[in-house]
C-alpha cells in the first residue's frame, strides 16, 4: 500500500471475488483513509481521518464551525504539507513533525483559535463529546429570504445532480458526498470523502474561501444520514436547507426545528420526507 498518507484518494489493491463457484483475481480501486492534522497558529487543534484531496477546503470548513470564520480574509494564510517519512528537516516550521499530512493555518487577529481536541476524529463521527452537544452556534444571518421556496422536484433533481458528480464513488463505492447548491438551484461544489462531516466541511470551506458566506438561500445536499453535527455545520454557515438521501437523527431534527431549517430526508426517486421547515417547500 505504500505510505499511509498517500495524496491519492484511491489506490489499487489485489482483490479476489467469487461469482458462484468461479474465483476471479483482479485489481480493485479502494478509497484511501488517512489522518490529517490541522494546526492553527502553531498549535495542533485537530486530527481527523479523511480521504486525501481538497484538504485546504476541509480545514477552512472545519474552522467555520469550530472558530466562527465568516469571511475569506479571516484566513491570513493556509498551507498544506504532505507527510514525509524524513525527520530533522532543515525547516521544521514548514514540515510536519511526524508522518501525518498537515494543514497549517494563520487566522486574522481578533479571532479566537478553536480549542484543541485531545482525540482523533474518526471518519464516521465528527463530534462525540457530550459537552459540545448543546453548543450550536446561532446563525449570524438569515437562513432564507421571505420569498425563497424549494420545489419538491428540485430537491429530487439535486440528489441526482450530486450523484452524477460522485466520480470516486463510481470507482470505489465507499465514499460519502456533499453538494452546495446556490439560490437558483445551481450546484456550486461537490466534494467526496470517507467521512460525511468531512465532505460537508469541504464544500463549506470552499464557499468561505470564495467569499460566499453567509449561505442564505443555499441548500446542502448529502449522500448519507443527517446527524446533529451536519445540521450544526450548516447553521454555522447560515445554510437554511438540507436534502439527504437517508434519514436524520432525532437530535438533528430537534436542532433543525429550533432554527426553522428545512430538513428533507429519504429523497429518492419520486418521494421524500420533510421533517422540519415544511413552509419552505412549495406546495
Amino acid at each position: 500500500m505504500g505510505h499511509t498518507t498517500s495524496p491519492r484518494p484511491t489506490i489499487r489493491l489485489e482483490d479476489v471475488s467469487r461469482r458462484g463457484s468461479k474465483r476471479i483475481d483482479r485489481i480493485d480501486r479502494v478509497v484511501v483513509e488517512s489522518p490529517l492534522t490541522i494546526v492553527v497558529e502553531g498549535e495542533v487543534v485537530a486530527t481527523t481521518m479523511r480521504t486525501p484531496g481538497h484538504d485546504l477546503d476541509l480545514a477552512a470548513g472545519w474552522l467555520v464551525s469550530e472558530a466562527g470564520l465568516r469571511r475569506a480574509d479571516d484566513i491570513v494564510e493556509m498551507k498544506a504539507l504532505a507527510a514525509s517519512p524524513q525527520s530533522g528537516m532543515d525547516n521544521p516550521d514548514d514540515s510536519p513533525s511526524d508522518e501525518i499530512d498537515t494543514v497549517r493555518v494563520h487566522i486574522a487577529p481578533g479571532i479566537t483559535p478553536p480549542r484543541p481536541r485531545a482525540y482523533v476524529t474518526s471518519s464516521s463521527c465528527g463530534v462525540c463529546s457530550a459537552d459540545v452537544i448543546d453548543a450550536v452556534a446561532e446563525p449570524y444571518a438569515d437562513l432564507h429570504n421571505a420569498g425563497w421556496r424549494l420545489e419538491p422536484q428540485q430537491a429530487l433533481d439535486l440528489i441526482e445532480q450530486m450523484r452524477s458528480r460522485q466520480k470516486m464513488f463510481d470507482l470505489t463505492g465507499a465514499l460519502h458526498a456533499a453538494a452546495l447548491v446556490g439560490p437558483n438551484s445551481e450546484v456550486l461544489f461537490v466534494r467526496e470523502d470517507v467521512g460525511r462531516h468531512n465532505a460537508v466541511d469541504k464544500v463549506i470551506g470552499r464557499a468561505l474561501v470564495d467569499g460566499l458566506l453567509p449561505l442564505t438561500n443555499h441548500v446542502l445536499v448529502v449522500s448519507g444520514r443527517v446527524s446533529y453535527e451536519i445540521v450544526a455545520k450548516a447553521l454555522s454557515a447560515c445554510i437554511g436547507s438540507i436534502v439527504a438521501v437517508s434519514g436524520p437523527t432525532t437530535l438533528a431534527v430537534e436542532v433543525a426545528r429550533r432554527y426553522d431549517l428545512l430538513l428533507i430526508g429519504f429523497a429518492r426517486e419520486d418521494r421524500m420526507n420533510v421533517y422540519t421547515g415544511g413552509e419552505w417547500v412549495r406546495a
